[in-house]
C-alpha cells in the first residue's frame, strides 16, 4: 500500500446509525460504527482489555460498547468507561484507549487515511471534475481475490481488449495498439484505447494518439473512471482488503434523459451490464501471479502498456516518498 494516502473503502451507507460494520482493509481488521449524532467512527477491531472483537458489541450513545466486558469508546478510540472500575473512578483509564483509523465522508463514500495522521491532507479523491448532481448513480459491489495493484492495472489495460472482452466491450478485433497516449497530471492518470485492426500496419507511437473522447481516468490511490461519454460514466474504487483480497465498488453514473428517474432506471440496469464486463476481467486478474504488482518485475511488457508502466512508476514512487511505520493512533 501506499502509505499517507486517503483510501475509498467502503460506501457511506454501509455504516448505519446506531449499528457496527466490521470489515477488513489494508491489512487491518476494523469497526466502524455511527454515534447517536450520527458521526462515524473507525477503531482497530480488538479491545485493549481482553482482545474481544468489538464489532460484537452494540453502540450506546456515543460510543461502541465491547460485548465482553462492557469497555466504552468514543468514536476517536478515547475509553470513556470501564464498568469494573466504576463510572467515578479518578484513576487514568486512558491506558484503555483503542487504536483508532482516521476517517471521513465525502461522495458517499467512506475513506480512510493509512498513514501518520499528522499529515493528514483535507483533500479526499475523488473524480468530481466529470461527474456532479445532475447525474444519478446506482452502485453495487464484487470481492477479487486479487491484488488491489492488479485490479486497478486491468482498468488501465488497453491491449486485453479484443481478447477478454472479444464479445462485448472489445469485438471488433482491434488487436494492434497505437500508443497509447498517456497524461499524468493531479495525481490522476489518463489514457485512451487507439486499437485498431491488425493489417500490416505499424503501430503508432504515443506521441501520435489523442486523448479520445471515451477514455480512462485513474487517480491515486485507488479512484478510477471510464468516460464512457458526457451522459454515462463508470466509476470504480477499489479498497484494498489484504495482500491477496480487493473488493470493487462499482457506480454507474447516468444522465441519459431529462428524467432523474427515469436516470434511476438505467444506472440501475447499467450497473449489471456492467457487472458482465468486469466478471470477464475477473476471470483472468485473479489468476495472475505474484498477486501483487511492481515496477520492477520479470514481466516482459510491450509498448502498449504504457498505462500499467506509468501507474507502476508513479506508485513506486510514492511509496519511497512516503517510507514510514504505518500505524494508527491511539
Amino acid at each position: 500500500m501506499i502509505p499517507n494516502q486517503w483510501y475509498a473503502i467502503l460506501p457511506s451507507k454501509a455504516v448505519e446509525k446506531g449499528q457496527i460494520t466490521a470489515v477488513k482493509r489494508l491489512n487491518m481488521d476494523l469497526a466502524l460504527f455511527r454515534n447517536s449524532r450520527g458521526e462515524i467512527g473507525c477503531v482497530v477491531d480488538q479491545c485493549p482489555h481482553r482482545g474481544a472483537a468489538l464489532s460484537k458489541g452494540r453502540v450506546v450513545g456515543n460510543c461502541i460498547k465491547c460485548p465482553f466486558h462492557g469497555l466504552e469508546f468514543d468514536k476517536d478510540g478515547k475509553c470513556t468507561l470501564v464498568p469494573a472500575i466504576g463510572k467515578n473512578t479518578t484513576e487514568d483509564i486512558s491506558r484503555y484507549n483503542v487504536r483508532r483509523c482516521l476517517v471521513r465522508e465525502e461522495h458517499g463514500i467512506i475513506y480512510l487515511w493509512y498513514g501518520d495522521e499528522e499529515k493528514a491532507t483535507g483533500n479526499l479523491p475523488f473524480l468530481d471534475k466529470h461527474v456532479d448532481d445532475s447525474y444519478v448513480w446506482s452502485e453495487m459491489e464484487d470481492h477479487w481475490n486479487a491484488h488491489y495493484s492488479r485490479c486497478i492495472e486491468n482498468q488501465l489495460d488497453v491491449v486485453h481488449l479484443p481478447f477478454v472482452h472479444y464479445n462485448t466491450i472489445g469485438r471488433g478485433n482491434k488487436t494492434l495498439v497505437n500508443g497509447p497516449k498517456v497524461i499524468f497530471e493531479d495525481y490522476t492518470i489518463t489514457t485512451s484505447a487507439n486499437n485498431e485492426k491488425d493489417v500490416g500496419q505499424k503501430p503508432k507511437p504515443a506521441e501520435e494518439c489523442v486523448i479520445r473522447d471515451t477514455f480512462l481516468s485513474f487517480k491515486f490511490p485507488n479512484m478510477w473512471m471510464n468516460h464512457i461519454s458526457p451522459q454515462i460514466k463508470v466509476i470504480i474504487y477499489f479498497a484494498p482488503v489484504d495482500d491477496e483480497n480487493t473488493v470493487l465498488y462499482i457506480r454507474f453514473y447516468c444522465k441519459v434523459t431529462n428524467s432523474k428517474a427515469l436516470n434511476s432506471i438505467v444506472a440501475f440496469f447499467g450497473k449489471y451490464g456492467n457487472l458482465v464486463v468486469e466478471r470477464q476481467d475477473k476471470r483472468v486478474v485473479i489468476t495472475q501471479k505474484p498477486k501483487a504488482s511492481s515496477y520492477i518485475s520479470d514481466e516482459k511488457l510491450v509498448p502498449g502498456d504504457g498505462p500499467i508502466i506509468t501507474y507502476r512508476k508513479i506508485r513506486e514512487e510514492l511509496k519511497k516518498a512516503n517510507q514510514i511505520q504505518v500505524t494508527t493512533k491511539p
